[in-house]
């Protein structure tokens, strides 16, 4: 027999084998039940991503527990098998469901740490895997909201148009960039959402694509919180470049990258009240004259945040995270000083509020100037008496309903979207919508709308008498003082 014959008799005899070896799934580890069945109860066994913290609360949502109302309720909560990272389960009793629903109408989950479930093209997932009682469901979710949130190399990303860069230190839980100008180049009130994060030159920004179709127009910018009572003043621009701005709870500032500072090892930043001619950082304890013998090291630089200019001294990469405690006195090198303004393990930046007087820690992403400068003996003013005015508005808009919302100093009418009219009153033949604010002076921007969609920048006003204004579907005028 040659050679062929063989080869062909050896395939011929392996084909059954390989036959039933193909009708066999391949299972892996993961899929392996880890929980117990349940008489009663449907059980899901999930598959998280890598991501997934072991300590994460995951819940389970859809129409049969009323979505994200299910969110904090513990019949809802996924937990974690006992013997891998990688896979939690839930035991869901359909006696505990909306009436009438079941897993077949749809549901996903949700991460309290990364967001809801998305899929590989950040699409909401919907699954409908429902086993019967007393059975089980391995269902796999492949990404949380969080992955398509987290900065990418800028070199892989192609913009549409030019981009606003924004550097957000509001605060806020969200952020949207309406436009009004040429046109309302990114939609109505709020706006447009932020395109997606980057992170250049160490610097992480938001941004937002504004179309090749918009180039060349040129249009306002208000940041708001998605149209939920926040906003800040208008800031222009002409869509002819690309724009790097950092936006605070006070407003809208050009954003200078060449001006990030690389810092050696951790910082210590000093808002510096206290009219000194010069500032010195001395520090001992654990180790003495660290970075140099009294008076210490002078100022490395100057350096902007969140709109706040401080003083900051580099501790020096060397000296950084070695567990040493150190006491830090601040003094002018000429016979003034202040002891122990802070005590720590050079392990972090800390940033402080200093009049000459005492040193106060204070928390970079919220701390405002008071504006008083000079070591702290300057008078207090006591605050103004506030007081009750009233703004009349003549309305001639034909709107179906007519509020009031204010934004700068304080929210005087409320949040979004404002007060109604307390009363009417006729004054000269005129009748009035009557908006009673109490005030001290302070400065804020009205806006008449409708809080069905239409509204309209009006202009700044001071609390500190009554206004008049004719109120048209087109804008408004205000009068001269009753």
């Amino acid at each position: 027999m040659n050679i062929n014959k063989i080869f062909r008799l050896f395939v011929w005899m392996l084909l059954p084998l390989l036959a039933a070896c193909s009708k066999e799934e391949i299972v892996f580890d993961i899929e392996l039940p880890r929980f117990e069945l349940r008489e009663g109860y449907q059980l899901l066994e999930v598959i998280v991503p890598q991501t997934t913290n072991p300590t994460d609360e995951i819940y389970i949502i859809g129409e049969f527990n009323g979505n994200m109302e299910a969110v904090g309720d513990p019949r809802w909560q996924l937990e974690k098998a006992p013997d891998t990272d990688g896979k939690f389960g839930i035991y869901l009793n359909p006696a505990d469901f909306v009436a009438g629903k079941t897993l077949a109408d749809g549901y996903t989950f949700f991460s309290k740490e990364q967001g809801v479930e998305r899929s590989l093209q950040n699409d909401t997932v919907i699954h409908r895997q429902s086993p019967a009682l007393g059975q089980r469901d391995n269902v796999i979710v492949y990404r949380w909201a969080d992955y398509f949130n987290k900065p990418v190399d800028p070199g892989e990303i192609v913009h549409d148009g030019y981009v606003i860069y924004v550097v957000d230190n509001s605060g806020w839980d969200e952020l949207a960039m309406y436009a009004w100008g040429d046109a309302e180049a990114f939609g109505g009130w709020p706006g447009m959402l932020p395109t997606g994060k980057v992170s250049i030159d160490g610097v992480d920004y938001v941004y937002f694509d504004t179309g090749v179709n918009n180039e060349g127009l040129n249009e306002n910018l208000i940041f708001n919180n998605n149209g939920a009572g926040k906003q800040l003043a208008d800031y222009n621009v002409t869509l002819n470049q690309d724009y790097y701005l950092e936006i605070t709870p006070d407003g809208v500032f050009e954003f200078d990258p060449s001006n990030v500072v690389q810092h050696d090892g951790y910082a210590v930043y000093v808002y510096d009240t206290s009219g000194w001619d010069d500032l010195y950082l001395y520090m001992w304890g654990t180790v003495n004259d660290v970075n140099g013998a009294w008076p210490g090291m002078a100022v490395t630089g100057t350096q902007k945040v969140n709109g706040v200019e401080y003083k900051y001294f580099d501790l020096g990469a060397a000296n950084c995270d070695q567990g040493l405690e150190e006491h830090l006195i601040l003094n002018n090198g000429n016979g003034k000083q202040v002891d122990d303004v802070v005590v720590f393990n050079l392990d972090r930046d800390v940033y402080l509020s200093f009049d000459g007087k005492k040193a106060t820690e204070v928390d970079p992403a919220t701390f405002q100037p008071s504006g008083d400068v000079g070591g702290g003996d300057e008078p207090v003013t006591p605050p103004a008496e506030s007081k009750e005015y009233k703004v009349y508005v003549q309305n001639l808009t034909g709107w179906s309903d007519f509020y009031i919302y204010a934004w700068g100093d304080t929210e005087c009418f409320g949040g979004w979207p404002g007060a109604a009219a307390s009363s009417t009153e006729t004054i000269d033949g005129v009748e009035y919508l009557v908006f009673p604010v109490v005030g001290a002076g302070e400065s804020e921007n009205l806006i008449f709308n409708d809080n069905a969609g239409t509204q309209y920048d009006v202009t700044n006003i001071t609390l500190d008498r009554d206004y008049f204004f004719i109120a048209e579907a087109a804008g408004a005028t205000m009068l001269e003082q009753k």
